[in-house]
C-alpha cells in the first residue's frame, strides 16, 4: 500500500522560495570585492536568482550544462547558487587557490560552458582562457564601472546581464536526483576528482545541518560562513541558512583577522564556520590589538573542520563563552559526516574532560552511517581504542567520482572509504587518528600525527605544528615534529620535548624537532604533508640509532 502523501521533489529552488516567502526581510550582507558593504534580503535574492536563470538562457545554457565560478563568498555568488541549480544547470565552484594547471584541468574536465569570475581573478582568467576548451562566455561579476580591462572573447558584465534579464521565471520541476552542483577534491596527488551533488542530497544535508545536533541554525541565527563557497559549497551553509531563515554575512575576499573581527562585531554574528587557520589568524589579531576581545562579539558558537583544532583553541573560545563545534567530513560527504555535540551524560564532565571530548571529530548525524574496518575489511568494535579505516554511507555521501574517475569506490556493503584512520567509542564519537597516508607505523604500532600535533600546538608559544614520519633503521618509522613558534617565543627544543612528555606516551615522542618560519598548506587550508615529506623525509634525527 502506498502512502497518501503528496509527491513533491526535493529541489534547491524550494530553499530560496521558502526563505523569500517566510523570511523576506532577513538580510544577506556582503563585504564586496570592490570594497563597499552590500545589503540585500531573501526576497531580493530570489528575484535576482531568477534573473540569473533568465540570463543563462540568453547565453544559450541548457539543462544540466556546467557553469563554472571563480568567486569569493559574495551576494552575487549566492545568486548563482540558486539561479544556476534552480534552473536545472549544474553549478561548478572552482577553487582559485589551485595551481593554473589544475584549474585548466578541472574546467576542461567539467566541460564548463560559461565561467563567472570575481574581478580579483581577472588576470588569472585571462591567462587560463586560451587553454579552456569548452568555455563559450566569460562573465565578470561586477558592474560596468569596475569591469576589468582584459581582452577576452565573449566577455560580459554581470550587472548588465542582470539588468537586461527579467525576474519573471518559474522554477522548473524535475527529478530530485538530478545533479545540482559539482566540486572537485583538492587532492595532494594526481588530478582532482569531481564530486557531483544532487538536489535531493543537498536538501537532506541541509535538514541535518539545521537540526540541534547538527549546527542548530534558526531564524535567530546570524551565520557568517568564512569557509569559501568554492570549498564543498561552504560546508552547505548557503543552503541550510535559507532553510532556517538565518541572516547571512559574507566576508568576500576579506579574511584577515581584523576584517573578520570587525565584520562579526558590526553585524552581530552569532555563528560562524572556518578552518583552524582562520581562527588562528583571528587570535593573532586579538593578541596584537589589546582593545579587542572575543567577549565584545555576539558569537555563541563557531564551527571548525578541515583539520583538527588544537585543544588550546577550543579552550580559548570556551573561556569567552563561545562553543567551538568540531565537525568532520570531506568533499565526498557534502561535507557533513559527524558533529561533536556532547550528550546529556557529559554535562557533569570537568572542563578538562569536556575539552578532551571536544577534540573528537563527533558523532554521526541522522543520515550518515559509519564504521571502522581492519586491513581485511572486517568491522572493528566501538571501544574507543581500536583504530581502523573509516567508511561512511548515506544519502549525501558520494557513490563515486564524476566521469567514473578512479573506478568503483564503494565496498560490498555500499560504504565509501574516507582514507581516514580512526576509532569509535561506545557513544558513537569518532576520533580521527590520522589520514591513512599520514599515520606513522613505528615498531608495528600506530602513532597518531593528529594527536601529536595537537599536543605540540597546546604549548602557549607554539603557533602551528606538523608531524611526519621519517625512516628509522629499527622501528621502520619515527615521528619528526616541525613547528612554527609564535612571535617573541623563547622555547627551545628541549623545553618543548619536556612539555610533550607530559601529554603523550613516551614512545610517541618525536625523534627530533625542527623550528621553521611557516608550514605549507593546501588550497583548502590543510597542512600539506606531501611537501613536508619531500623536504624532510630523508632527515636524520639526532636521537635515531
Amino acid at each position: 500500500m502506498q502512502a497518501l502523501m503528496q509527491d513533491k521533489p526535493l529541489l534547491i529552488s524550494s530553499l530560496i522560495d521558502h526563505a523569500a516567502t517566510f523570511h523576506p526581510e532577513t538580510e544577506i550582507v556582503t563585504k564586496t570585492v570592490e570594497g563597499p558593504m552590500h545589503r540585500t534580503n531573501y526576497r531580493e535574492l530570489r528575484n535576482r536568482s531568477k534573473r540569473v536563470a533568465n540570463a543563462l538562457k540568453t547565453l544559450g545554457v541548457d539543462f544540466q550544462d556546467r557553469i563554472g565560478t571563480l568567486a569569493w563568498n559574495t551576494h552575487r555568488h549566492y545568486e548563482l547558487y540558486f539561479g544556476v541549480s534552480g534552473s536545472g544547470a549544474i553549478l561548478h565552484t572552482v577553487n582559485p587557490r589551485l595551481f593554473p594547471e589544475q584549474l585548466t584541468y578541472i574546467i576542461n574536465h567539467a566541460e564548463d560552458r560559461v565561467l563567472f569570475f570575481d574581478i580579483s581573478f581577472a588576470d588569472m582568467v585571462k591567462q587560463l582562457a586560451p587553454q579552456l576548451e569548452t568555455v563559450e562566455a566569460f562573465v565578470a561579476m561586477t558592474d560596468r564601472k569596475h569591469m576589468p580591462d582584459i581582452d577576452l572573447p565573449n566577455l560580459y558584465c554581470y550587472e548588465e546581464l542582470m539588468d537586461a534579464a527579467s525576474d519573471d521565471y518559474d522554477w522548473p520541476e524535475f527529478d530530485e536526483r538530478t545533479a545540482s552542483s559539482l566540486c572537485y577534491t583538492s587532492g595532494t596527488t594526481g588530478n582532482p576528482k569531481g564530486v557531483l551533488y544532487g538536489h535531493r542530497s543537498t536538501v537532506l544535508h541541509s535538514l541535518a545541518q539545521v537540526a540541534p545536533d547538527g549546527f542548530g541554525l534558526s531564524s535567530r541565527t546570524t551565520m557568517m560562513p568564512i569557509v569559501p563557497m568554492f570549498h564543498a559549497n561552504a560546508w552547505g551553509a548557503p543552503y541550510s541558512a535559507p532553510m532556517a531563515g538565518a541572516k547571512v554575512v559574507l566576508p568576500g575576499p576579506h579574511m584577515d583577522g581584523e576584517s573578520i573581527y570587525e565584520l562579526m562585531k558590526e553585524e552581530k554574528v552569532t555563528s560562524s564556520i572556518a578552518v583552524p587557520t582562520i581562527w588562528m589568524m583571528l587570535f593573532q589579531y586579538l593578541d596584537a590589538t589589546p582593545e579587542t576581545s572575543l567577549e565584545k562579539l555576539s558569537l555563541n558558537d563557531v564551527g571548525v573542520g578541515g583539520s583538527a583544532p588544537p585543544i588550546a583553541m577550543i579552550e580559548r573560545f570556551r573561556k569567552s563563552g563561545i562553543d567551538m563545534i568540531q565537525a568532520w567530513g570531506m568533499t565526498e560527504t557534502s561535507p557533513l559526516g559527524v558533529v561533536n555535540k556532547p550528550l546529556p551524560k557529559h554535562d557533569s564532565l570537568s572542563d578538562e574532560d569536556m575539552a578532551r571530548l571536544k577534540t573528537k571529530a563527533g558523532r554521526g548525524v541522522w543520515g550518515v552511517e559509519i564504521k571502522t574496518v581492519n586491513d581485511d575489511g572486517e568491522r572493528l568494535p566501538w571501544d574507543g581504542k581500536t583504530p581502523g579505516h573509516v567508511y561512511v554511507r548515506g544519502p549525501w555521501i558520494a557513490s563515486g567520482y564524476y566521469r567514473q574517475e578512479g573506478g568503483s569506490k564503494l565496498d560490498s556493503e555500499g560504504f565509501f572509504p574516507t582514507g581516514d584512520i580512526g576509532t569509535i567509542d561506545p557513544d558513537g564519537f569518532l576520533q580521527l587518528v590520522d589520514r591513512s597516508k599520514d599515520v606513522i607505523k613505528s615498531g608495528g604500532e600506530w602513532i597518531s600525527s593528529i594527536e601529536l600535533e595537537n599536543a605540540a600546538a597546546s604549548h602557549p608559544e607554539v603557533a602551528e605544528a606538523a608531524i611526519i614520519g621519517i625512516a628509522h633503521p629499527k622501528w621502520q618509522e619515527r615521528p619528526l615534529l616541525i613547528a612554527v613558534l609564535k612571535d617573541n617565543a623563547t622555547i627551545g627544543k628541549d623545553e618543548l620535548m619536556s612539555f610533550l612528555e607530559e601529554h603523550v606516551a613516551k614512545w610517541w615522542l618525536p625523534d627530533d624537532i625542527l623550528f621553521v618560519d611557516e608550514l605549507p598548506h593546501t588550497a583548502t587550508g590543510k597542512l600539506l604533508k606531501t611537501k613536508l615529506r619531500e623536504e624532510y623525509g630523508d632527515f636524520k634525527p639526532i636521537t635515531a640509532g
